[in-house]
């Protein structure tokens, strides 16, 4: 099982220069991986790719062993007349309660159950969606720009909760946040802006289970390494 990408190469269509031209990029091993970069350069047309939503590259991707994937996005529609504890519990399956009811307080949502989704703050309702991704039977989930319009702090405890949780599943994190994906991402594939290739970052010092950066050193260096990428 893992995703494997060779030399693809894409064009908006109706353009003539390239969103990004030869991009090799593998994940053979269920992890918390990004994509950084500023917005504009091609992280979620290449996330689409991987999850068969945009076609009319060329290369080849590979999803093995991988066949159900989810897609989770910020400012998802929602049902704006229901309430959120109602929405989960119809669209959650039994056997995956327990599971709701551990996630529902890392997230913060415990104060929005019997609101309706019209009446969330933009931050509540992203953290909402993502739990209904999360409670899904996915094999590879795709966060793009997920926990936007979240505070820092509660961005890094739901990431530290699913990594967490989830170890044995495979993330593709798409931010712009230097810092964040250098702590909480094993792998980091730097978009740099149009007709440029793409290249990876492996952070180093990093506990897998927990998140928590081991060396400072390490650290400052894997943040210099993407900074120097970009």
């Amino acid at each position: 099982m893992g995703i494997s990408c060779r030399n693809i190469s894409y064009r908006y269509p109706n353009t003539n220069g390239f969103v990004f031209k030869d991009l090799c990029f593998e994940m053979p091993a269920p992890g918390f991986n990004a994509l950084f970069g500023p917005s504009g350069v091609g992280k979620t047309s290449f996330a689409k790719i991987l999850s068969g939503m945009i076609e009319g590259y060329t290369g080849q991707v590979e999803l093995e062993g991988i066949d159900r994937l989810g897609y989770s996005y910020n400012l998802e529609r929602l049902p704006g007349w229901s309430t959120v504890g109602r929405h989960l519990d119809k669209i959650v399956p039994t056997r995956r309660h327990a599971l709701m009811h551990e996630l529902i307080p890392a997230f913060g949502i415990e104060a929005c159950l019997d609101q309706r989704f019209s009446q969330l703050s933009l931050g509540q309702k992203n953290r909402v969606n993502l739990i209904r991704y999360l409670l899904q039977d996915f094999q590879l989930l795709i966060l793009d720009e997920s926990l936007a319009n979240v505070d820092e702090m509660t961005r890094e405890h739901i990431i530290l909760k699913i990594k967490e949780i989830f170890h044995e599943t495979y993330f593709i994190y798409i931010s712009h946040n230097v810092v964040e994906v250098s702590r909480f991402c094993r792998e980091i594939l730097v978009f740099r802006g149009l007709d440029k290739r793409p290249s990876s970052v492996v952070v180093a010092g990093q506990d897998l289970v927990n998140g928590k950066v081991l060396d400072t050193a390490a650290f400052e260096k894997t943040v210099l390494e993407i900074m120097n990428a970009v």
